[in-house]
């Protein structure tokens, strides 16, 4: 296998993996912030302000893991 085949899977990888793993933690964490509104509706603005900053940076990885696979895409490719 080349090298840029290689590193064309590896870019690949590290976005998709990435991706994956970011929506499984959005949809967890928004999960549990339904569930606990639905238990105490008085504490929703505090939920709901938790639930923003755990999306936000559940969704950093993301974006972490694209910014190393173009550097890694340019390094190689």
């Amino acid at each position: 296998m080349e090298v840029g085949a290689a590193a064309a899977i590896a870019v690949g990888l590290a976005v998709g993996l990435g991706a994956l793993g970011a929506a499984i933690g959005d949809g967890i964490c928004t999960g549990k912030a339904i569930e606990s509104i639905a238990r105490q509706p008085e504490a929703k603005g505090t939920i709901q302000t938790t639930m923003f900053i755990s999306v936000g940076l559940i969704e950093s990885i993301p974006i972490i893991a694209v910014v190393l696979a173009f550097m890694l895409f340019g390094k190689l490719g």
